[in-house]
């Protein structure tokens, strides 16, 4: 992810602090006596990008009234666990480019990769035991299981132009919201709070991942390969079905339709062009940005059972930045 614009830097800027806790958190649970683990481990880690997962923790613990450091931890644990997913996506993916440098794969290769992702799923499992806390585990558990099946289900839907938009968001939903929407849940479990205000923390960590990644597939056919940090047209040379997709085969004429179906069942980009110029036709990115936007009010409605306080502010918004994030 590239640089946050200046709202999402008002919001986060109010973690600054807690951030750099929890940098200390990362910083010492990556060290391991073989080298190659902590060099490709800080090689993905330090690739910058908002850290949206643990900062929502935090910023979350902060509009509960936490006031213990536990929360540290866990945050560099959603972050481990957020890392380990990536290393590994870039292999399945087969990836050479992320946050405008080549990917761990490309730089240490596929072996590396791999097992470096297993070392931090496995430290993160060691750092959830520091809580001491068996919601804490479970909680963080169920999670990886949810996105381990949310991948293959990708894997399985991989040059399938007949995924609806149901089958689309189920795993999205698996595969980038459960983690938002764990971290999220994590905080109010930390602040022991009733369970109607633990669902809203989960429901705004649910409803904002998937608005998260809603407008990343948008991008792919809307952004510039420089400022996003990758390579356009990756989704479709991966045959992945994404909303603008789904939503411009169905508003398309019959050619434009078979078009996308084709460079879908095939993964050639050959007719990426092409492909772009239907999505934007048809009104397909306009549509996936209502979808996005439905669901970034989702997660601001959610805002209401919580405290009203300089977080919360900040938590709202983090979902109205969303809807103008344009890298």
């Amino acid at each position: 992810m590239a640089a946050p614009t200046h709202r999402s830097a008002s919001a986060l800027a109010l973690i600054a602090d807690d951030m750099l806790e929890v940098d200390k958190v990362i910083a010492l649970r990556l060290d391991s006596s073989v080298p190659l683990v902590g060099e490709v481990a800080k090689y993905i880690i330090s690739a910058g990008g908002k850290r949206l997962r643990p900062a929502l923790l935090l910023l979350m613990c902060g509009a509960l009234g936490y006031q213990g450091t536990q929360h540290y931890n866990l945050a560099a644990v959603v972050e481990f666990i957020h890392t380990a997913t990536l290393l590994h996506d870039d292999v399945v993916d087969e990836s050479t480019l992320r946050r405008g440098r080549p990917t761990a794969n490309e730089s240490f290769g596929n072996p590396a990769s791999v097992l470096v992702g297993d070392f931090l799923h496995s430290r993160a499992f060691q750092m959830m035991v520091d809580a001491d806390d068996m919601r804490v585990m479970q909680i963080l558990s169920e999670a990886t299981n949810v996105i381990a099946e949310g991948e293959v289900q990708q894997l399985m839907n991989t040059h399938d132009a007949s995924l609806d938009e149901a089958g689309y968001l189920h795993v999205i939903r698996s595969k980038t919201a459960k983690l938002f929407e764990a971290s999220a849940r994590l905080a109010a479990v930390l602040m022991q709070s009733p369970p109607e205000i633990e669902k809203a923390c989960a429901d705004y960590g649910q409803a904002l991942g998937t608005a998260f990644q809603v407008i990343d597939d948008i991008l792919d056919y809307d952004g510039e390969a420089l400022e996003m940090g990758k390579n356009l047209g990756d989704d479709l040379r991966e045959g992945k079905v994404t909303l603008p997709l789904i939503v411009a085969m169905q508003r398309g004429t019959p050619e434009q339709s078979t078009t996308i179906r084709t460079a879908i069942e095939t993964g050639s980009t050959d007719q990426l062009h092409a492909v772009i110029e239907i999505v934007q036709q048809t009104g397909a990115l306009d549509a996936s940005r209502e979808a996005a936007a439905a669901q970034a009010q989702l997660a601001i409605d959610a805002t209401s059972q919580l405290p009203r306080n300089s977080h919360t502010e900040a938590l709202l918004q983090l979902a109205a930045q969303l809807l103008s994030r344009r890298v």
